[in-house]
């Protein structure tokens, strides 16, 4: 790292550390801003800001307050984030941040006998976890979701073949391979400038993780039928299911946000897609549902969620959640599974999803959903998995692990509406 890059990196850590705004955001605006930053520079502010995150609880035990010391956060995350050795970077050290650097490697076991910094999670994930796991599987998840997450793209099948353009991506990046569950999925460990590439400017490519590929998988659409994504966001599934039917029937994809359905109408041009009808709804309660009650074929549910099955993607999230916003996400989406479930037809299906690992927001939320809804019956993703030749069974629910299985942390329940 030069001189300059660590004065980058330090800005952008003073803002970042704050935890006010989304780290993606904050890197994207500080990016923006700094047009003449080549692609190297932006690689070594990334990667050392992104380090710093992911050991902030063994940086802020030496730091009281990191965001207001960016510069020795920063130097902090090259050491335990990047491999560092101090004397790599001794020219860009004085001594009292030799000092603090050598104090900071002293200080590894004492780190290690802390559940909280041995798995770098914050002190009320820990405790929320330990309701359900124990001391091994939370410092195991902790250090599954601290690495960074490969790149995941989806062969759009109204435009190409796996088969096809596996090949054509392994000569420009010979690490990609075909994901083992989705049939779809295309896994690059080393990440490419993919929305230049032309295979994703015509629509063949789409990026998606592998998980969420299986959520679509699990809708199990089919042409000719009425499809409800009930929180549709930028789409990523909405998309997958829309070329699961052959761009045939009808999908309303529903979001409480405009500009995340804004960006799902130049993904389903360049995909080739016309049977998606994006429509912002004011609540999961807006009158404009009601005209869908008991007509849809399959809805999907991709619940608002803590997104702490994500952290190896925005390992900031752990800091911007709490016990309390995870209460209210609980209470949200209770309220919209009992909405989405009046859409549903007879011997249809609803799928209940989110990208969390807390029990709270998955099986209990399952559970209390049947207990309200005897008209419900819950299906085995296994078997439906089996059925479609994915070899992945983690039991009726479908549960990702990032450690076990490479995506991020998914969960996914089945239930279909009764005669």
């Amino acid at each position: 790292m030069t001189p300059i890059q660590l004065d980058y990196t330090a800005k952008v850590l003073a803002d970042m550390l704050t935890f006010k705004q989304p780290a993606d955001a904050v890197l994207s605006a500080y990016f923006r801003e700094h047009k003449k930053l080549g692609r190297q520079d932006r690689h070594e502010i990334a990667e050392t800001a992104f380090a710093a995150l992911r050991h902030y609880q063994k940086i802020s035990t030496v730091l009281l307050r990191p965001h207001a010391q960016p510069r020795k956060a920063a130097l902090a995350a090259l050491v335990l984030g990047r491999s560092t050795n101090i004397s790599q970077i001794k020219d860009l050290l004085d001594e009292e941040e030799t000092e603090f650097l050598s104090s900071l490697k002293a200080r590894k076991t004492e780190f290690s006998d802390d559940l909280h910094t041995a798995a770098e999670l914050p002190q009320w994930l820990v405790e929320q976890l330990q309701k359900h796991f124990s001391d091994g599987e939370i410092l195991a998840f902790g250090r599954s979701i601290n690495q960074a997450a490969p790149l995941d793209i989806r062969v759009n099948t109204l435009k190409g073949r796996r088969d096809k353009v596996l090949p054509l991506l392994q000569t420009e990046s010979p690490d990609a391979e075909a994901t083992p569950y989705s049939p779809w999925g295309i896994r690059l460990k080393n990440k490419i400038a993919l929305n230049k590439h032309e295979l994703f400017l015509d629509g063949t490519l789409e990026v998606q993780d592998e998980g969420s590929q299986l959520l679509a998988l699990l809708v199990g659409a089919k042409r000719g039928e009425i499809i409800v994504d009930f929180c549709a966001g930028a789409g990523g599934k909405t998309l997958a299911v829309g070329a699961q039917m052959a761009n045939k029937g009808r999908i309303y994809a529903f979001d409480i946000a405009e500009k995340r359905l804004a960006n799902l109408k130049p993904r389903m041009t360049r995909a080739g897609l016309t049977n998606i009808h994006p429509e912002r709804i004011s609540s999961e309660h807006d009158s404009r549902i009601a005209r869908l009650t008991g007509k849809a074929d399959r809805v999907l549910v991709d619940a608002p969620c803590s997104g702490l099955g994500t952290l190896r993607r925005n390992p900031d999230l752990k800091y911007r959640q709490s016990s309390e916003t995870v209460a209210k996400l609980l209470e949200q989406q209770h309220s919209i599974l009992d909405a989405a479930a009046k859409l549903v037809k007879p011997q249809g299906r609803l799928v209940y999803a989110t990208c969390s690992v807390l029990p709270e927001e998955n099986e209990m939320q399952v559970k209390r959903f049947l207990e309200e809804h005897p008209e419900y019956e819950l299906l085995d993703c296994a078997e439906l998995l089996a059925a479609l030749k994915i070899d992945l069974n983690t039991g009726k629910y479908l549960r990702l692990d990032s450690a076990k299985h490479q995506t991020d942390g998914f969960f996914a329940a089945v239930l279909q509406r009764k005669e």
